[in-house]
């Protein structure tokens, strides 16, 4: 892992001054992570948002806990520091409790979760190392745990999402604080407002 990696990865840090990254175009200051970015182009903003309030808080038979979690998993695996401390915040409380995300990040496998989201789990983690790394054993295991067509397509466009996500925020060198309480303060919100209408300022 490159020097700039560890500096963004903050998910093992607990509490650390804000660490400032100059990012590769002017954005800002006060708005870390895609929300700086949804500020900067506020006409792509809007399908953004709109597409991540579809998978993540739309109608769905899986929980919005639990698409959080599809969320968490592969931010967490793409090392983007920012995506994974928001979306861990943000599941932990749609969950109510702060285990199962930390679990999930370390192993899908003992994760105290159903085995229909570990299969689902592990379906967003192939998709997170390459489209074509899904295998048809993945897809079967999932269904025959339970997991409908749609929870099947809508983890993997979960996945493909932040994946662009993780890269969008990576890829323009955004910064991200380093006290994981300011993903805490603002979990709640997330939780509550969504990402359609959400107040980047507050």
């Amino acid at each position: 892992m490159s020097h700039q990696s560890d500096e963004r990865n903050i998910s093992q840090i607990s509490s650390l001054p804000i660490l400032i990254i100059m990012p590769y175009i002017p954005l800002e200051e006060h708005l870390p992570g895609i929300t700086g970015l949804l500020e900067y182009r506020k006409d792509s903003a809007a399908p953004i948002r709109e597409l991540t309030q579809t998978l993540l808080r739309g109608p769905s038979t899986l929980t919005e806990g639990e698409r959080e979690l599809i969320a968490t998993i592969v931010s967490s695996r793409n090392e983007c520091g920012f995506c994974t401390a928001a979306h861990t915040a943000a599941a932990n409380v749609l969950l109510g409790e702060n285990d199962t995300s930390e679990k999930v990040k370390q192993d899908i496998v003992t994760a105290p979760v159903s085995n229909k989201m570990k299969a689902l789990l592990t379906i967003a983690s192939q998709v997170q190392e390459s489209g074509k790394s899904v295998t048809e054993a993945s897809i079967q295991k999932a269904k025959e745990e339970g997991a409908t067509d749609i929870e099947i397509h809508d983890t993997v466009l979960i996945a493909a999402a932040f994946c662009m996500y993780n890269r969008y925020v990576d890829g323009l060198a955004t910064w991200a604080p380093q006290d994981r309480q300011f993903y805490v303060h603002r979990a709640p919100q997330r939780a509550e407002e969504g990402y359609i209408d959400f107040d980047l300022y507050k």
